[in-house]
């Protein structure tokens, strides 16, 4: 569906740039775009780069380990049908390192990993169950100590204190994620009241 809409959204500007009498601003546009787009993907190289060296020299000290460790008793509150040696377990825990150090292209495949087994023990029904909204909420308000992708791109443009939104991300994804979590379960208990499964 998505695609569709990106589709309309083009066609549509791209017949009122005619009409209008402004297709060279428009033609200069996709330009200049492209090539910065270009240029930034590959200064995000370095930096991005680093970071998943560091990731992996935690992983490797057992840092990454230590941290899943002091996370699993609160994933498995938050999670309760998942097994607790279950890999949906491991993923979810690893899912939400990556989002912890601001690393969301490597946690995108391990989300998608763990909301494939989290299907698995839903029986590949055609519906949710609770296990999975809670995963999603969580993922998607992702709390975040170090916003490494955002620290590229202030480094990329020259900013005088890049690291300065450190705090504020910590502070702002600290509360995003603990309101995705009361209205998740909110809405669960809510539901389980009503006798909705």
């Amino acid at each position: 569906m998505i695609n569709y809409i990106w589709v309309g959204m083009a066609v549509f500007g791209i017949i009122f740039a005619m009409f209008n009498g402004t297709m060279e601003e428009v033609n200069k546009a996709i330009f200049q775009s492209s090539q910065e787009a270009v240029t930034l993907c590959i200064g995000f190289i370095s930096i991005l780069v680093f970071w998943l060296g560091l990731m992996k020299i935690a992983q490797t000290s057992g840092l990454l380990d230590a941290l899943a460790r002091l996370f699993k008793p609160i994933v498995r509150r938050l999670f309760p049908e998942v097994p607790p040696e279950h890999p949906a377990m491991g993923y979810i825990l690893s899912n939400m390192m990556a989002n912890f150090f601001g690393l969301g292209n490597a946690a995108t495949p391990l989300g998608i990993k763990a909301m494939e087994q989290l299907k698995k023990l839903n029986n590949d029904a055609e519906w949710a169950s609770r296990s999975m909204i809670t995963f999603l909420v969580i993922n998607t308000s992702s709390l975040t100590i170090i916003p490494t992708t955002v620290l590229a791109i202030r480094m990329k443009y020259e900013s005088q204190s890049p690291a300065e939104i450190v705090v504020p991300t910590i502070i702002a994804t600290m509360c995003s994620t603990i309101g995705a979590i009361l209205i998740d379960r909110y809405f669960y208990y809510r539901r389980k009241r009503n006798g909705v499964k």
